[in-house]
């Protein structure tokens, strides 16, 4: 299932590491592409919305709705 997030405060690179980890942590087999600028996260992912996005918000990064 492909899911968009809005997520706040990553700024550089090291912060598209930390949230890919965090993503990859709860599902290896996730696709995820990350477009800082338009402070976007596509993940594509058979995981619940709600488990994407506390694993976002657990790098320290506000997952706007």
């Amino acid at each position: 299932m492909n899911q968009i997030f809005n997520v706040e405060g990553m700024t550089c690179g090291h912060c598209e590491k930390a949230v890919t980890k965090a993503l990859l942590a709860l599902d290896a087999q996730a696709k995820i592409m990350i477009d800082r600028t338009q402070n976007k996260v596509q993940v594509d992912s058979e995981q619940p919305r709600e488990a994407l996005a506390q694993a976002i918000a657990g790098e320290g990064y506000r997952v706007a709705d």
